[in-house]
């Protein structure tokens, strides 16, 4: 239907970057929703959240992305979902241990604006590109 949102999980420690994102994606059609970490949004996920794309940093505390995306996997949790890293680790290994498991994108922090970052997830999720506003 159109017009509707899309439900995004946006998964990362840095509060700042979490209330950032946050809003500009709410500014751009998505239904978001937020954790500050991989355990916040296990939780999430496990009370029936099925986001249509999850956002997910690596460097957290406890459990990292890459952890937390295996056990998603392993218990099939939201299988649906588009999982995209937004990470500053840019290593070829980690995006290569990405792809092993299943993101849909692996996409720099730091290489890219906060609107460049919404019309990547847009572009993966094959909804076309928006303009800047």
């Amino acid at each position: 239907m159109e017009g509707e949102k899309r439900k995004i999980l946006i998964i990362n420690d840095d509060s700042f970057l979490l209330d950032m994102y946050a809003l500009k994606f709410s500014q751009n059609n998505f239904e978001v929703y937020t954790a500050t970490s991989a355990a916040q949004a296990l939780k999430k996920l496990n009370e029936g959240l099925d986001p249509v794309v999850m956002l997910v940093d690596i460097i957290m505390p406890e459990m990292d992305g890459f952890e937390m995306l295996e056990k998603i996997n392993k218990e099939k949790l939201s299988p649906n979902s588009k999982k995209i890293i937004l990470s500053n680790k840019s290593q070829q290994s980690d995006i290569d241990k990405g792809n092993d498991l299943g993101v849909a994108g692996y996409i720099i922090k730091a290489n890219s604006t906060p609107l460049e970052v919404i019309n990547q997830v847009i572009s993966i999720l094959g909804k076309g590109i928006i303009n800047k506003a």
